[in-house]
């Protein structure tokens, strides 16, 4: 049972409070993992990198800090926590990372609704709607916006919508729009859940001595007599 536990939960061999050198490990292999995905997704919206912005670069970052807990052995059930909240993380990040570039070098402008879409639209109550949008030269937008687009907007209603001048993000509603950095605040969730996970996963890896690779018998030696 004991190395049961040690497999799915770590060693944690250690008396007290934890090394502290195990801790700065731990913050710091958290946060660079964090740093590296929102940053890489970020620098794919805004360079227009296809693969970086819908988040591939931020899970080959996730698999990389997996690999590192492998590499310290920590206990499977944190390393599985860790996967979790590093690649929801990787998930959450290019729709942030959109509307952090939206919010540097967005440009807002009015758009003229022509039709209102979505699975409640002729229905009581919430729900999310789509609303196909001209721009002010009646050429269509290629997304349907569904910030501003409710239940009581109708064709031929104008709404605000935010694009991007260099045309590398799609543009979205301007309805609830904020500062870049309200643009990746919702991911502080994910993010301290993150690092939090890696300090215990890497705390909990410490042993004093090396792990047990199995217990081999040795062998026998007979007693030895000497006769007078």
């Amino acid at each position: 049972m004991e190395r049961l536990r040690s497999m799915v939960w770590g060693p944690a061999e250690f008396v007290g409070a934890p090394p502290l050198r195990l801790a700065a490990k731990g913050i710091l292999a958290g946060c660079l993992a964090a740093v590296a995905i929102i940053g890489s997704t970020v620098a794919g919206a805004w360079y227009g990198i296809t693969g970086l912005a819908v988040g591939e670069g931020g899970l080959v970052c996730a698999a990389l800090l997996v690999l590192y807990l492998c590499g310290v052995r920590a206990g499977r059930a944190l390393v599985g926590a860790v996967v979790v909240l590093a690649v929801g993380l990787a998930l959450q990040t290019p729709q942030a990372a959109a509307g952090f570039v939206l919010a540097e070098r967005g440009r807002a402008e009015s758009v003229v609704v022509v039709s209102v879409e979505g699975a409640s639209a002729d229905a009581r109550g919430g729900g999310r709607y789509l609303c196909s949008v001209i721009d002010r030269d009646g050429v269509p937008m290629k997304v349907r916006i569904w910030r501003g687009c409710e239940q009581t907007t109708r064709p031929g209603d104008v709404i605000a919508v935010v694009h991007d001048v260099e045309g590398r993000v799609p543009p979205r509603g301007a309805e609830g729009g904020g500062s870049a950095l309200d643009a990746l605040s919702g991911l502080g969730g994910w993010l301290a859940g993150l690092v939090f996970a890696c300090v215990v996963a890497v705390v909990r890896s410490y042993r004093l001595s090396a792990p047990d690779r199995g217990h081999r018998p040795s062998p026998w030696t007979p007693p030895t007599s000497t006769h007078s």
